[in-house]
């Protein structure tokens, strides 16, 4: 499942523009995206703890 999390994460960040038709001149939505992912991360290594 991460794995997966991982390739979308990437498609996204790096091709999600041309592939999702968003405009981001000022990389707001990249920042958004990132920062999903990295609470996303620190969630998911806390639950399984």
């Amino acid at each position: 499942m991460s794995g997966l999390a991982l390739a979308m994460f990437v498609g996204l960040f790096a091709w999600g523009e041309q592939a999702v038709g968003y405009h981001d001149p000022d990389g707001k939505v990249r920042l958004a995206l990132l920062a999903s992912f990295a609470f996303g991360l620190l969630i998911g290594y806390r639950a399984q703890r």
